[in-house]
């Protein structure tokens, strides 16, 4: 009997050793005694949950669908496009989802197979109108309490368009009230301009997100200060 319940402490201690790490005590009761196994902690990766597993989707060519906001699926999107074959595999976490019959790593890169062309302007919306001033204020640059603001004022004949629409922090729209900035005497950092999709994701790159996986730095370009 002793020489089986060493036997397998043996085994068992030798699966938990080859995940590479130490923790906690796994403890057994055998014939009234307490037995130590071994001390194990898995590594963050295998026990992270699948959910905290997105994958960086990238277009055929292998640059991100978008940098900003950065392209990303969550894991049971990237694993339904794998089955259905529109997707190739790049890189993998070390967690793994489990069914009956499979093990699965989860995917941290995918590929298109198909290339998917995007548009040459974006949609003119609040976010992209800040993500086209880099989320400052085009008055005195300010990155705080945003709002955007009619260049030439709605009651002068101003439009709604990416032209006659800027950044503006809330002090700086309230001072220039329903006047040009000329009338406000307000120096204007920089012409509006209806911005291209590149321009766009361009400036996402400005703005990398906080958490970004190992496997994913090598398809990302962040125009960030590198550490010396």
């Amino acid at each position: 009997m002793a020489s089986g319940w060493a036997q397998g402490k043996t085994g068992l201690t030798r699966a938990l050793s080859s995940l590479g790490a130490t923790g906690p005590e796994v403890v057994f009761e055998a014939g009234g005694h307490r037995k130590a196994i071994a001390r194990v902690m898995y590594h963050p990766e295998i026990i992270r949950h699948p959910d905290s597993c997105p994958a960086l989707v990238l277009n055929a060519d292998y640059t991100p669908l978008s940098y900003y906001p950065l392209s990303l699926w969550p894991w049971q999107t990237a694993v339904k496009a794998m089955f259905l074959e529109r997707v190739d595999v790049v890189a993998h976490y070390d967690r793994e989802v489990h069914s009956p019959t499979i093990a699965l790593k989860l995917p941290s890169v995918i590929a298109l197979r198909q290339f998917v062309r995007p548009s040459q302007f974006p949609a003119f919306t609040r976010f992209n109108l800040f993500l086209r001033d880099r989320f400052r204020c085009v008055y005195c640059g300010s990155g705080k309490e945003l709002t955007f603001d009619h260049v030439i004022p709605r009651a002068q004949g101003g439009r709604t368009t990416w032209e006659n629409v800027a950044t503006a922090c809330a002090p700086c729209n309230l001072k220039k009230g329903g006047r040009t900035p000329g009338q406000a005497r307000m120096h204007f950092g920089r012409e509006p301009i209806r911005p291209t999709s590149w321009q766009l994701q361009d400036h996402g790159k400005s703005f990398p997100p906080n958490y970004l996986h190992q496997s994913w730095r090598d398809y990302l370009y962040w125009d960030v200060e590198l550490e010396p």
